[in-house]
C-alpha cells in the first residue's frame, strides 16, 4: 500500500480558506480556490490527504450532504450555498477581479471530474462555452446600449451577429438533447460571423451522451449562468489572462500531451524580447498551439508605450489540430484582437500563407515557434520537389522535422528585417549528417546569432533539454561573423514534476544577449573561424564551461528530490508487484 506524501502548501492553503463565520465551503469551490491559489492541478488524492489533515488538526470539520466541503471546526451553521460562489453571483454586472474569475472557471472544470470525459479534452469543452458565453453577454450589453439610447437595436452595430435562437439563453431553456441544441447555436453564430468565427468553437463531441450526458452539460450551462462575463463585467485584459490561466491550468492536468500546445509564458517571454517586435511589423508562427507567442509579441509592444493597433491584420499563425487552432483563435478575441489570421492545417506539408506579388512563400519580419521537437513523418517525400524551396540547405531525414522547422522559418523570414527565434531540442545543435550540413550552411551564410541551451525538464512532456536558437536576415555589424553562446542550464526553479524558468532568469538571459559579449561561465562570442574549426557544432559544451560543482544543487534540494524520486520508486514497484500478481507471474 502507498500513501499520498502531505504538501504543506495545499493544507496551508485549505486553512486560509475556511470561513471563519461557520458557513461551508464546497469541495468544488475549496479544490477551486486551492488550484487557482497555488497554480496547481490538485489530485483526488491530494485533495482529500489535505482535507484529512486538517480535520486532525481540529481546525475543520467535513459537510456531509450533496457538495461536500469543510466548515471551521464547532460550527453548527449550515449554508446552502457556498461562500464563494455567493460572493461571485453577489456582484452582478460589476467589475470582476481576476482571482475571483479564474477560481469560477477553474470551478467549471472541476464538474467535469469523474466523467466519461477525460481531462486531456477537459479544455475541447470549457474552452467554447466560455467564449460562446462571453460573445452572448457582450451581444446583450451591446443591445440594452442601443435600446436606451436610440430606442431600437442595429444589427450592424454589434460586434458579433447572434442569429436567432442562436443565443445562450436559447441552449439554456432547451429541456433535452442540449448537446444538439448547443452545437447548432455554435455552428449557426460561426455561419453568421465567418470573417471572424468560422470554425472558431472546434470540434467537440456536444451530441455525444455517452461522453456528455444532459444533466452534465445543463450542470456546466447553469455554472456559466449565474456570471456575467461581458466586457461591462469583465474587462478585455482581464478575461484574456483569466482564459490563458485556464489553459496553463488544463497543460498542468493533462502534462505529456500539453507540449502540443503549451508553451511556458517565461520562454515566450524571452524568445519575444529578443526578437523584439516594432509596432505594424508582421508576426508570424508556423506551429501556433494557443497563440501565446502571437499575443505575446503584442504585449511586447504595448508594454513599451506601443500601439497594439498597428498589428491589425498583421498577426499570422498555422495549427495543425482544430481543436487548439480554435483555442489560439478565442484566446486572441478573448485578449482583444480582432484582425488576425490563424489557420488550420500543416505547415510543414501545406504552408498557407503566400505572397501574392512573388507567387513564392509568405515572408514576415518577425517569425517565432516552438515547433514540435523530432517530428517523424512530417512529409519529408513532399520536400523532394518542394514548391516553395525550403529545402534550400538540405533535405531533412523522414525520422527528424527539426531543421525542416529551420528551414521553413528562416523561408519565412522578411529580406530586410526579418529575424526569428525558435525552441530546439539540443540535440539539433550537433546531430551529424543531414542536420550537420543544414547548419553548417546556415552558419557560413552568417544567419545564426545566438544559442541558448536551457535548463532540462522545462516543457510539458519532455525532461529533455531545450535551446533556443536565434536567427536574423541582417545582423549587426558588430555581430557579423560571431555568435553568442549561452549556457543557461542552471537558471531555473526546480518543482517536483518540471523545472521553471523565472521570469529574473528569462531576464538575465535577454541581458546576455542583448550585450552581446563574453560572461564568464555564461557566456561566449563565437567567432565562425572557431566553429568551422569545430566541425560545425554548437554543442554548448564546446564553447562554454560552468564551474565545476555548478551543477550541484543545495544539499535540501537534493535531500528533496531524492524523496519525490524514492516515493515515485515504490509507487512504480508497487503497481509491478500488482501486475504480476494479476498476471500470475508473482505468487
Amino acid at each position: 500500500m502507498t500513501t499520498t506524501p502531505l504538501n504543506r502548501d495545499v493544507t496551508d492553503a485549505m486553512i486560509a480558506l475556511i470561513p471563519e463565520d461557520g458557513s461551508r465551503l464546497a469541495n468544488r469551490e475549496l479544490r477551486a480556490a486551492i488550484d487557482s491559489e497555488l497554480e496547481i492541478a490538485l489530485s483526488d488524492e491530494q485533495f482529500k490527504a489535505a482535507k484529512d489533515a486538517v480535520v486532525a488538526m481540529g481546525l475543520a470539520e467535513k459537510v456531509k450532504g450533496p457538495g461536500g466541503g469543510l466548515r471551521a471546526a464547532g460550527s453548527n451553521q449550515v449554508q446552502t450555498k457556498p461562500a464563494a460562489a455567493t460572493a461571485i453571483a453577489s456582484s452582478p454586472g460589476g467589475p470582476l477581479t481576476l482571482s475571483q474569475l479564474t477560481s469560477y472557471l477553474w470551478e467549471a472544470a472541476n464538474i467535469l471530474r469523474g466523467s466519461p470525459v477525460d481531462r486531456t479534452d477537459w479544455k475541447s469543452y470549457i474552452l467554447p462555452l466560455l467564449f460562446f458565453k462571453r460573445i452572448c453577454d457582450q451581444w446583450d450589453e451591446e443591445n440594452a446600449a442601443m435600446l436606451a439610447e436610440y430606442g431600437e437595436d442595429f444589427a450592424d452595430q454589434h460586434r458579433f451577429q447572434l442569429p436567432e435562437g442562436a443565443h445562450w439563453n436559447d441552449v439554456r431553456a432547451t429541456p433535452k438533447n442540449v448537446g444538439t441544441a448547443l452545437s447548432n447555436a455554435m455552428r449557426a453564430v460561426e455561419a453568421a460571423n465567418q470573417k471572424h468565427l468560422y470554425g472558431v468553437f472546434g470540434d467537440a463531441q456536444w451530441t455525444n451522451k455517452d461522453r456528455l450526458p444532459d444533466e452534465l452539460l445543463k450542470d456546466l450551462i447553469e455554472h456559466f449562468s449565474s456570471l456575467l462575463i461581458g466586457n461591462a463585467s469583465v474587462a478585455s485584459d482581464v478575461m484574456g489572462d483569466a482564459y490563458e490561466y485556464l489553459i496553463k491550468q488544463f497543460a498542468d492536468a493533462t502534462n505529456k500531451k500539453a507540449g502540443e500546445f503549451y508553451t511556458p509564458r517565461s520562454v515566450v517571454r524571452l524568445m519575444v524580447d529578443i526578437v523584439d517586435p516594432q509596432e505594424g511589423e508582421t508576426v508570424y508562427d508556423p506551429a501556433c498551439g494557443t497563440g501565446g507567442m502571437l499575443l505575446a509579441a503584442v504585449e511586447h509592444v504595448h508594454a513599451r508605450g506601443g500601439d497594439p493597433r498597428t498589428f491589425f491584420g498583421k498577426i499570422f499563425g498555422q495549427e495543425k489540430n482544430l481543436t487548439t487552432a480554435s483555442v489560439a483563435r478565442m484566446n486572441l478575441f478573448l485578449h482583444g484582437l480582432e484582425d488576425f489570421v490563424i489557420e488550420r492545417g500543416d505547415t510543414l506539408r501545406n504552408p498557407v500563407f503566400a505572397d501574392a506579388s512573388t507567387g513564392g512563400l509568405g515572408t514576415f519580419d518577425v517569425v517565432i515557434a516552438n515547433p514540435p521537437f523530432s517530428l517523424e513523418a512530417w512529409g519529408r517525400e513532399l520536400w523532394e520537389s518542394d514548391p516553395w524551396g525550403r529545402a534550400f540547405a538540405g533535405l531533412p531525414t523522414d525520422s527528424n522535422a527539426d531543421m525542416a522547422w529551420v528551414q521553413h522559418m528562416v523561408a519565412s523570414m522578411a529580406t530586410g528585417t526579418g529575424r526569428m527565434a525558435v525552441v530546439l531540442p539540443q540535440g539539433a545543435l550537433f546531430r551529424s549528417g543531414v542536420e550537420g550540413q543544414i547548419r553548417q550552411h546556415l552558419l557560413k551564410a552568417d544567419l545564426v546569432e545566438a544559442v541558448i541551451g536551457l535548463a532540462p525538464n522545462l516543457f510539458y512532456g519532455t525532461g529533455l533539454a531545450a535551446c533556443v536558437l536565434v536567427l536574423r536576415r541582417h545582423k549587426a555589424p558588430a555581430r557579423q561573423g560571431k555568435v553568442i553562446v549561452i549556457d543557461a542550464s542552471s537558471l531555473f526553479r526546480r518543482g517536483r514534476a518540471q523545472n521553471f524558468l523565472e521570469p529574473e532568469h528569462a531576464s538575465q538571459i535577454h541581458g546576455w544577449v542583448s550585450a552581446f559579449a563574453d560572461v564568464e561561465d555564461r557566456a561566449r562570442v563565437v567567432g565562425l573561424e572557431e566553429i568551422e574549426q569545430e566541425r560545425w557544432t554548437l554543442n554548448i559544451s564546446r564553447y562554454v564551461l560552468l564551474p565545476i560543482g555548478a551543477d550541484i544543487p543545495p544539499l535540501p534540494e537534493a535531500v528533496a528530490a531524492f524523496k519525490d524520486a524514492l516515493v515515485k520508486c515504490r509507487e512504480a514497484e508497487d503497481q509491478l508487484r500488482t501486475v504480476m500478481l494479476e498476471g500470475g507471474w508473482l505468487k
